[in-house]
């Protein structure tokens, strides 16, 4: 089965005449049908009717928008189940992780849909008699969307939701590992009443994006991928002085003190590391582990680890899923090799699984080093997959210091009874998300989402935060003196 491109309201195949498969990465006999592979005139196409729509959709008043995309919300309800399967046959994660993934774009429609009432601005007094200063949040106009194929419809609603709420119109490059579900976003944007061309979605793969970057239509680029798409994004951006947002890698650290519930600490590190075979952002890759408690906490761990199930996400009893597909998993065997190659003792795991019904999928063993030192490459480089690297703290100090030492500064955790360990833990760990006694993933939709350094470029989506990325200030005087007046000047 063939899908096209959604642009303008209708549903139109590629003028490059250029396909990909899609194919179940759990099965690869399972093709789930050919995309286009567009080009730099489909986004120009794509580009011409978000501009034309723009200003239609942008004089709707801001609650009818709302509107539109709460419907958007009951349709996605509606239609969860449905998704969830195609999510999961497309892309690998449980059923019970594309459910919750998708309950993420239901919380996010709504809560965009009530943050359509609360585009607030700032009036001030003006230092001048008989004269007004108020300012307004604008829409931008066109919005580039280019978003990574693990969180397919999720992460792509924290920037579409806001930004059609904020009365901008949007071009959408998915992931070329999972376009399918963009392709049911796109049918209940339209079922939702979102008028032609103010949503549109352009299949491809790098080439897509980079027209896509490149349009000069286009204001702003919000993008989350891996890190070096992302600095070369903002290299263009900058040079075309367009605004950009970037959501990139992590390497995220979890520290479990000797005070720690250590129960609930292996619940959290198993979720953390495992959950989406560790193909998250906020995945935990870094354990840093209290000496008093490392090889008790080990030794928990490895054998909780050794017990998780491998298979079909489709497959109810499955807890752990495949990877996305044959080159990334091969860049995960690789940085297993390197890890033993650099000296970390693997204690768990490590290998392909291709018994039976594996044996057609990109399955990976969840994975456990070591003795892992932090000049280590896999304690320093975003690896994407179901690899745990452990390291011993001799302190609470020497904990932060190691959780610290990344490049990456998305996510952490800590677990511990200590209101002085917390509160200094929230202060002193360099992440834009701090959890404590729960793990490094978790985000809710209303909450600001990001990180420093390597990870972000200082913009935060979700919540209140990411209208800031989809909006600029227009600030307004009105002088009703009568009579010129002069500011910083006329004052006495």
């Amino acid at each position: 089965m063939r899908f096209f491109n959604y642009i303008a309201g209708q549903w139109l195949p590629s003028t490059s005449d250029r396909w990909f498969p899609n194919v179940n990465p759990a099965d690869t006999r399972d093709v789930i049908g050919e995309f286009p592979r567009s080009n730099a005139e489909d986004i120009a196409r794509a580009c011409a009717a978000a501009r034309q729509a723009f200003t239609r959709w942008s004089r709707i008043p801001a609650p009818r928008r709302g509107e539109i995309i709460r419907r958007a919300g009951d349709i996605f309800t509606r239609r969860k189940e449905e998704l969830a399967a195609i999510m999961t046959r497309e892309m690998g994660k449980p059923l019970f992780e594309t459910r919750g993934d998708i309950q993420e774009a239901i919380d996010t429609a709504y809560y965009s849909a009530t943050e359509t009432r609360r585009l607030f601005g700032y009036n001030t007094p003006s230092e001048l008699p008989n004269k007004m200063n108020l300012s307004f949040r604008m829409p931008l106009g066109v919005c580039g969307i280019i978003t990574a194929w693990n969180f397919p419809i999720a992460v792509p609603s924290w920037k579409i939701f806001p930004a059609l709420a904020a009365g901008n119109t949007i071009v959408w490059k998915p992931s070329d590992d999972a376009p399918h579900s963009a392709v049911i976003f796109a049918e209940i944007l339209q079922e939702a009443g979102v008028p032609p061309g103010v949503f549109n979605i352009v299949h491809g793969d790098a080439e897509a994006g980079a027209a896509l970057v490149e349009h000069p239509d286009v204001r702003v680029v919000a993008f989350t991928g891996s890190t070096a798409t992302g600095t070369q994004i903002a290299a263009r951006c900058g040079a075309l002085n367009k605004k950009v947002s970037l959501e990139m890698g992590g390497k995220n650290a979890v520290i479990i003190m000797e005070d720690a519930d250590l129960a609930l600490a292996i619940e959290g590190v198993l979720w953390g590391a495992f959950g989406t075979t560790g193909q998250r952002c906020t995945a935990t890759s870094r354990l840093i582990l209290h000496a008093p408690i490392h090889d008790t906490f080990l030794g928990m761990l490895i054998e909780r680890a050794r017990a998780l199930t491998l298979g079909s996400g489709l497959d109810e009893q499955t807890q752990v899923g495949p990877v996305i597909n044959e080159r990334q998993c091969k860049k995960i065997l690789d940085y297993i090799h390197i890890g033993q190659q650099e000296g970390a003792r693997l204690a768990l795991g490590g290998n392909r699984r291709t018994e039976g019904e594996l044996a057609h999928g990109y399955f990976i063993e969840p994975t456990i080093f070591t003795d892992v030192q932090p000049t280590m490459r896999i304690w320093r480089e975003e690896i994407f997959g179901p690899v745990l690297s452990v390291a011993k703290a001799e302190s609470f100090e020497h904990a932060i210091a190691l959780a610290n030492d990344s490049d990456y500064g998305l996510s952490s955790a800590i677990y511990t009874r200590s209101v002085e360990y917390a509160f200094a833990a929230m202060r002193d760990i360099e992440a834009g998300i701090t959890y404590i006694n729960a793990p490094t993933i978790g985000a809710e939709a209303h909450m600001a989402f990001g990180g420093i350094k390597n990870t972000g470029n200082g913009h935060r989506e979700g919540g209140w935060t990411v209208f800031d990325i989809f909006t600029e200030w227009k600030t307004v005087y009105v002088d009703f003196s009568g009579r010129l007046q002069r500011a910083q000047i006329d004052t006495e």
